[in-house]
């Protein structure tokens, strides 16, 4: 079942210790299959290295397990919501990505200062309010957050990031230019405490341009 998929969130969730996003069985990637409306999601605290397509596990919308012989990650209860309210979506990414995080506990957006972000993001980074692990109201914050800027990253206050994005290799692309992004801006405003943001209008340019320009055009 959604063996092509499997393999997809798989190949995903092995991107992020190579990225450096994530460390010991922390972190998770899910997808859901635009046909059936199922859910591929990770296994609660299996080491990447162990992780193979047929460990990914399957589950509906309301979080029954179809198919798979260990527990979903915990953070499955988060991921589910923000699919049931947000149809658009078909791929999301946790992690404790170290500079992102630490503009989490900072409590504050984090505010758009490279082309790169501006291109991704369109807008600054929200911030959550904070949330009980694994449950839904980190799911509601992410959708609360999402909903109102349009960003498919947000900053879970002192806890870690989630992206999302219309696959899970979108919502890992975002997740890894958020942590450069991060950690870029981490340095900079070191040597400049007072280094001023891109303004707001210069981003939503780059943001329309990059959207409307990147990547090769689809033909018939």
């Amino acid at each position: 079942m959604l063996e092509s998929l499997k393999k997809e969130v798989c190949k995903n969730n092995l991107a992020l210790p190579k990225n450096g996003l994530v460390l010991w069985t922390s972190g998770n990637v899910s997808a859901r299959d635009k046909d059936t409306g199922l859910i591929v999601i990770k296994p609660s605290g299996i080491q990447f290295d162990d992780l193979t397509p047929e460990k990914m596990i399957v589950v509906n919308l309301e979080g029954e397990v179809i198919e798979g012989n260990l527990t979903p990650s915990v953070d499955t209860e988060s991921h589910l919501y923000v699919y049931q309210h947000c149809p658009e979506v078909f791929g999301i990414t946790h992690t404790h990505s170290p500079y992102a995080t630490c503009f989490s506990i900072l409590g504050e957006p984090m505010s758009i200062y490279t082309t790169t972000s501006a291109a991704v993001f369109g807008s600054a980074i929200p911030i959550s309010k904070i949330a009980a692990v694994g449950e839904k109201a980190i799911g509601a914050e992410i959708v609360r957050c999402y909903k109102e800027t349009a960003c498919p990253a947000v900053l879970l206050k002192n806890h870690g990031i989630f992206t999302v994005g219309k696959s899970a290799t979108d919502s890992l692309k975002a997740a890894v230019i958020l942590e450069e992004t991060a950690q870029s801006v981490y340095f900079a405003k070191d040597l400049n405490p007072q280094l001023e943001p891109l303004e707001p209008e210069y981003v939503k340019e780059v943001y329309d341009f990059y959207q409307n320009n990147y990547g090769q055009k689809k033909t018939n």
